[in-house]
Parts: structure tokens; sequence; C-alpha cells
């Protein structure tokens, strides 16, 4: 799985969230002030490019659906995230959030109960 720019991975989370849909419906979901139509058009080019994204055309335009699951990319990115930051290590990534504060006691705790649930 090709890795995505900051820019294509704005869209792709937008067709995730509106798909299938068409350009003008992932302009709609940025925030003001939007990008043009012709960049977010050229996004999505290069988002089928890469396969994220299928196009089917209707007269002059293309509705979008995507290829590749939200779940999916996750899983990709953070395995990455973790094999080259946290050396390979979920309970150093987990740490690394406790030691700085940015996960509390409770979601610790949370994410245990799904553990345990999840062994079930």
């Amino acid at each position: 799985m090709e890795k995505l720019t900051m820019q294509e991975e704005e869209a792709m989370l937008y067709i995730w969230q509106v798909a299938p849909c068409f350009v003008k419906d992932v302009v709609a979901k940025y925030d003001d002030p939007k990008p043009p139509y012709t960049t977010v058009a050229s996004v999505i080019k290069n988002l089928e490019r890469k396969k994220y994204v299928k196009a089917k055309r209707y007269g002059n335009t293309y509705e979008y659906t995507p290829l590749v699951k939200e779940s999916e990319y996750k899983r990709t990115f953070m395995n990455g995230v973790v094999r080259n930051y946290f050396e390979n290590s979920y309970k150093e990534m987990v740490s690394f959030f406790a030691r700085d504060q940015k996960i509390s006691a409770e979601e610790l705790k949370e994410i245990i109960d799904m553990i345990e649930k999840g062994k079930e």
C-alpha cells in the first residue's frame, strides 16, 4: 500500500465519510477557506492512480468509491509507526503516551477492559 501525502490522506478521510461521492462532496467537507475544486480533483485523481479509489463516469463528472477500507489503511499506517518509532512494540507506544500524559489511567483501564473482552 503506497503511503499517502497529508493532502491525500485528508481527502481520503472525507471520501470514507461520504462515499460514494463526487469531488464537490469532498470539497464541501473541508473547513473554510475551502481549497479550490481543481486542487481537490487533482488530489482525488492521485488517489485513483494509487488505487485507493475507483471512478465511475456520469456524463462529464466522476463518482468515487474507496477501494481501501479505512481500518485497513489505519492498521498499515499504525504498524509502520510502531515499527519505526517504538521498536516494533505497542507496549512502548502506549508507555510513551502514558509518560507524556497523553493517555490517562482511566483510558488505560478502558483499553485493558477491551483487550480482556476480546479474549472471551
